[in-house]
C-alpha cells in the first residue's frame, strides 16, 4: 500500500486512485484496518454536517407499549394456563416419587439385596426423569412464550415503524431500562401515546 509523506507526517491511513480501481472486492479493503481509518474518518466529517441538521427523534417504553396491547392479556393467559398444566404433571411426578421413596424407606430393611438394589436403581432412573421433564418444561415453556408473543412483536414493529414514517422521524428510541436517561425536549417528542392509540 502507498503512504503519502507530508514533511515528517506518514499517512499510512490514504490509498492510491490506482489500488481503489484494483480487482480487489471493495469487502476486502474495508475489512483493512486502513479503511477502518478511513471511515472513521468519515464520520468525523459527516457528524458535525448532521448536527446542523433539523432530526427528530422519537422515544417510548417498549415494555409499556407492548402489555399495553389487547392482545397481550390473552397470550399471557395463554401461557398461564400452559404453566399450570406442566407445574401439575411435575407435582404428579413429585408426589409419585415421594410415595415409592416412602416405602422404599419402610420396606428396606426386609428387602432382599437383589430387591434391595432393584429398587434403589428404580428410584434412581425416576428421579433421572423427573429432572429431564423439569427442565424441558422450562424450555417449552420459553419457547412457547416465544411463539406466543412473536406476532404481538412484529405488531408493534410494524406501527412504530409507521409512526416513524408519518411523522419523519430519523429514529424511535426505546427508554426502557434507563437506556436514554436525557432526551433534549427540543429533539425528541414522546410518542407513546401515539403508539398505543395505533395497537388499539
Amino acid at each position: 500500500m502507498t503512504q503519502v509523506r507530508a514533511g515528517s507526517c506518514s499517512l499510512p491511513f490514504l490509498i492510491t486512485y490506482r489500488e481503489m480501481l484494483s480487482v480487489q472486492p471493495l469487502y476486502d479493503l474495508l475489512k483493512t484496518r486502513d479503511m477502518r481509518r478511513i471511515a472513521f474518518l468519515f464520520c468525523l466529517v459527516l457528524l458535525p454536517l448532521l448536527a446542523g441538521a433539523q432530526v427528530k427523534i422519537g422515544y417510548f417504553s417498549y415494555q409499556e407499549a407492548f402489555e399495553s396491547m389487547p392482545e397481550y392479556a390473552l397470550a399471557q393467559a395463554n401461557l398461564k394456563d400452559l404453566k399450570s398444566k406442566y407445574d401439575a404433571e411435575t407435582r404428579r411426578v413429585e408426589d409419585e416419587f415421594n410415595r415409592k421413596y416412602e416405602e422404599f424407606l419402610d420396606g428396606q430393611s426386609d428387602f432382599a439385596p437383589t430387591i434391595l438394589q432393584k429398587r434403589q436403581t428404580e428410584l434412581q432412573e425416576m428421579l433421572k426423569r423427573n429432572v429431564a421433564f423439569k427442565a424441558e418444561s422450562v424450555k417449552l415453556l420459553q419457547q412457547a412464550e416465544k411463539e406466543i408473543y412473536a406476532p404481538l412483536k412484529e405488531k408493534l414493529k410494524k406501527v412504530v415503524a409507521a409512526i416513524g414514517a408519518e411523522k419523519g422521524y430519523a429514529v424511535i428510541l426505546n427508554t426502557d431500562g434507563d437506556a436514554c436517561p436525557y432526551i433534549d425536549p427540543e429533539m425528541g417528542e414522546d410518542v407513546s401515546q401515539l403508539v398505543r392509540e395505533a395497537l388499539r
